[in-house]
């Protein structure tokens, strides 16, 4: 954490803005107790998506858009976060919890206790987000919690559009709460830990590159992780003569929902399908979940390459399957954060496929981009790439009308007014669509945005620009 002046030259435009209105909250902060500033983007989903959870590489664009954080200890026994966006609905802006009721005598609360206390009040649910911070702290690592907190927020990241709007409050929560507190986070662990608070506080069973993009992404750079569970490869430059953009089709995306999560279910039941097809040793470990002994794959569907799959084992994987007949044959999956519902009906071998194909995808990506990607069919290539993508989420379920319209509308433009591809992002069923496009095309990209507003009645932007994760940038004292 630094100290010294609030404001820095190379800040990006959101943070003086945020500074001048901590300071005119007086009714809010105390007087003389020191506040830390935290700041965090939202990202782009270039490629990789919701096969980060069977070990894919993926390629991240940390965006302008962010969330601040102000953090301060109190000296009374309240914890309250405040946040000046416009709240979702009809979702409070002003949340307190007592200190007592999460950590009892200091002590935290288990997780399930602490997502069911955080989650009673539908108006006041978003503030788990921000708020499990601190209990995953207390219990991963060892923050005793003793004094109040007042945590103020503010954000320009689009909510529920699959720009992880989410992870960017989950990661500026936690570093100016953190460093309010005293502890240092490097950036893996940083994200790591927010991780946590989705998957254990909050319940949704999320992936770890939004996050990681979060906390670690380069301003301008896609952030390269292959999610085994969290490895960064180094950065990977956009090569010149290339932009990407993201444009919003007006339709909320929820991490949380059915569809992503009965797609990730239908995933690792699939691989525990795959896993009894090789003969892998299988151990049930707990009611519904099993341990595999897998020196072939490594415990990621990913892993499985794209051959093996058509050639081995795609037959053998059924399209469809009732919870009730896969537990009674395969016990349970392998899945820390999800569990089959014997009462449905899940897609299984679409869902599978996604991740081996996606990964032999997201590689051939970030080879031609590093190649500089000069040659016009190198970059239509890249078109072509985000395009299987796409199609991809479609087949496991998780498209919508009108991100299928906009991709349409891209390619109806095409390679020569310089848009070479565009694809769905993130979760998927609506959100964003990310756009690869030659560089100067804002009017086009503006275009596209503005004909499918036409024809839809929906109401959409267009996301540009980029910034630097909460990691590069650190939590400094700004009082």
């Amino acid at each position: 954490m630094t100290r010294g002046a609030a404001l820095r030259a190379d800040d990006p435009p959101d943070v003086a803005p945020f500074v001048a209105a901590v300071e005119g909250q007086a009714d809010f902060f105390e007087r003389d107790t020191p506040i830390v500033l935290a700041r965090a983007p939202g990202r782009l989903d270039v490629m990789g998506g919701i096969a980060d959870y069977s070990g894919s590489l993926v390629l991240e664009l940390p965006l302008a858009v962010a969330t601040l954080a102000a953090a301060q200890l109190a000296s009374d026994g309240r914890l309250t976060v405040r946040t000046l966006a416009l709240p979702a609905d009809d979702a409070a802006s002003e949340v307190t919890v007592a200190l007592d009721a999460l950590a009892p005598g200091g002590a935290p609360l288990d997780y399930e206790a602490a997502r069911a206390l955080l989650a009673r009040d539908p108006r006041r649910r978003w503030a788990a987000y921000a708020l499990g911070a601190l209990v995953v702290l207390a219990r991963e690592r060892s923050l005793r919690l003793t004094r109040g907190v007042r945590l103020l927020l503010d954000s320009s990241v689009p909510s529920s559009k699959g720009v992880s709007s989410s992870a960017a409050l989950e990661v500026a929560s936690m570093q100016a709460l953190a460093a309010a507190h005293g502890i240092a986070l490097e950036g893996r662990e940083l994200a790591l830990l927010c991780q946590m608070v989705e998957n254990q506080v909050v319940g949704a069973p999320c992936g770890v590159m939004d996050q990681m993009t979060a906390a670690c992404g380069e301003r301008d750079r896609l952030l390269a992780l292959r999610c085994q569970p969290a490895e960064l490869e180094g950065p990977v430059a956009i090569p010149s003569g290339l932009e990407l953009w993201g444009i919003d089709s007006g339709i909320r995306h929820e991490v949380g929902g059915a569809d992503y999560g009965a797609v990730r279910v239908g995933a690792f039941m699939g691989y525990r399908i795959i896993a009894d097809i090789a003969g892998l040793t299988v151990m049930q470990i707990s009611e519904g979940r099993v341990r595999i002994d897998d020196p072939r794959w490594h415990g990621y569907l990913a892993n499985v390459t794209p051959d093996e799959w058509e050639r081995e084992l795609r037959d053998r994987v059924p399209p469809t399957m009732s919870g009730a007949d896969f537990l009674a044959r395969y016990a349970g999956t392998t899945d820390p954060v999800t569990r089959v519902d014997p009462s449905r009906t899940y897609a299984v071998r679409a869902p599978t496929a996604h991740p081996i194909h996606e990964h032999h995808r997201v590689r051939r990506f970030r080879t031609l981009l590093e190649g500089s990607a000069r040659a016009e069919s190198e970059r239509t290539e890249l078109g072509a790439l985000m395009l299987r993508s796409h199609e991809s989420y479609g087949a496991c379920g998780l498209g919508s009308s009108g991100t299928d319209r906009l991709v349409e509308l891209a390619r109806g433009v095409g390679v020569p007014a310089g848009i070479y591809g565009a694809k769905i992002t993130g979760g998927g069923s609506g959100g964003v669509v990310a756009v690869l496009a030659r560089t100067g095309s804002r009017d086009i990209v503006e275009r596209i945005a503005r004909e499918y507003a036409r024809e839809t009645g929906r109401s959409t932007a267009v996301l540009g620009g980029s910034s630097s994760g909460a990691a590069r940038v650190g939590a400094r004292t700004i009082r």
